[in-house]
């Protein structure tokens, strides 16, 4: 269908309109989504395979969830060349109507601050765990502290990575997160094979028990980890070909990519530790172990790359609400151009301490982020849904491909509506 004239394109083939300075490669497409969904989730899918009661019930919902997932990303390309949006909320907004496009703001908003929360999180629990294993007998020294650490990671490393005007540019710190993140579930298979000394076997991991409810159990962690969703819509806009045959191709790749990687690490994980294996699979690992320490080292560095891609998914937002500011509208002319560097960069600053406070000051967010965390089914199932069945109303076409378009849509809805109130229910229940 490439070779059509334009008039004859069917709906999955319609160019979206030229972005501002498209420059993005196939391939840097691919890692930037490769290293979207390549996040902290990449440590609890041994434990996933543990909650859903072994490697059979977990792979058969992760193939029916990889069906959805890879569908969510072609209808957010299809929706953006109808809508000829560059945000994720935008095409939202301009397809769903100001109200529907009004909650995807909010919860958009709300997602990514408490994602980069945990992932700040999880990078300084990395670094206080890594030096209690260079340093095992030893009171813990005031430069080791997340009090100190997680301020100058944010300031000298994160700050300036996610200062850049387009998301782009991120596709060079991406291969080298998606590097470290293969690096871990390496790691993790090399171990299961090699057995380093003060590794205990767990005998029988296959046979754990487990009710068939709680394989449900799993979504949430399955959309948490694959949930790149967000960063489609620009990444999308900034690739040069955006056709959608080839965004296709390129959403098909990142995520079998990204659930090789993910399968390595869950099995392995659980076939090494069975009932045993922790939440964070790495703490199931004697610390002194050097392969362990890298990884370590290299998983922070990972989770260090993909905060630039999320900040600035949230400062897309932000600035959505800065165009209707009084300082935008009848300020100094500097501040009218949202993503100029005096608008972009105190955002930024923004948003990094807001979130580098909310990482230290405030207690344990695991059973809040949990809750939240039942969000992310919005972006990959609901709001994907819900611009297909918009979508096709504003596109000639025949009346069984539109009903069959519509009746994916109503199935993503549901889907999606039933992921997320039966996490948010189980997350309250654990937090009562």
């Amino acid at each position: 269908m490439e070779g059509q004239p334009r008039g004859s394109r069917g709906p999955l083939e319609k160019p979206l309109p030229a972005a501002t300075y498209p420059t993005l490669s196939s391939l840097g497409a691919v890692f930037i989504l490769l290293k979207s969904a390549l996040g902290a989730g990449l440590l609890n899918f041994p434990w996933a395979f543990y909650k859903a009661g072994g490697m059979l019930p977990t792979f058969l919902v992760a193939l029916v969830s990889l069906v959805f997932l890879i569908s969510g990303l072609v209808i957010l390309g299809y929706a953006a060349s109808v809508s000829g949006q560059t945000t994720y909320q935008g095409v939202v907004r301009e397809l769903c109507g100001p109200a529907m496009g009004k909650l995807c703001e909010i919860c958009f908003l709300t997602n990514l601050l408490m994602i980069s929360v945990a992932f700040l999180r999880v990078i300084g629990d990395q670094l206080e765990k890594l030096c209690d294993s260079l340093l095992p007998d030893a009171p813990q020294p005031w430069y080791a502290a997340q009090n100190f650490t997680l301020p100058l990671i944010s300031m000298l490393v994160i700050f300036p990575l996610s200062a850049l005007r387009e998301i782009a540019l991120q596709k060079y710190t991406s291969i080298l997160g998606t590097l470290a993140a293969c690096y871990l579930a390496l790691v993790i298979t090399v171990q299961y094979y090699l057995w380093p000394q003060g590794l205990i076997r767990q005998p029988g991991p296959l046979l754990s028990p487990s009710p068939w409810t709680s394989v449900f159990s799993v979504f949430p962690t399955i959309c948490f980890g694959f949930q790149c969703h967000e960063a489609a819509v620009s990444i999308y806009c900034s690739m040069w070909n955006q056709s959608l045959s080839h965004w296709t191709l390129v959403s098909v790749l990142s995520l079998l990519a990204c659930c090789l990687v993910y399968t390595l690490t869950g099995v392995y994980g659980f076939l090494t530790f069975g009932p045993e294996v922790s939440a964070d699979i790495l703490m199931s690992y004697p610390g002194n172990d050097t392969a362990i320490i890298v990884a370590r080292v290299l998983f922070a560095v990972s989770i260090v790359t993909v905060y630039p891609i999320v900040l600035f998914l949230g400062r897309s937002v932000m600035q959505d609400f800065w165009k209707k500011s009084y300082w935008a509208t009848r300020g100094p002319p500097v501040l009218a151009d949202p993503s100029g560097p005096w608008v972009r960069l105190p955002l930024t600053f923004l948003w990094v301490v807001v979130t580098l406070a909310m990482a230290l000051f405030l207690p344990d967010l695991s059973e809040i982020i949990s809750i939240i965390g039942g969000v992310s089914s919005f972006f990959i199932f609901i709001f994907p849904g819900l611009c297909l069945i918009c979508a096709v109303d504003t596109e000639p076409m025949g009346p069984r491909v539109k009903c069959c378009l519509e009746a994916w849509g109503i199935l993503s809805v549901l889907v999606g509506t039933f992921i997320f109130g039966q996490s948010t229910a189980v997350a309250m229940v654990e937090l009562l």
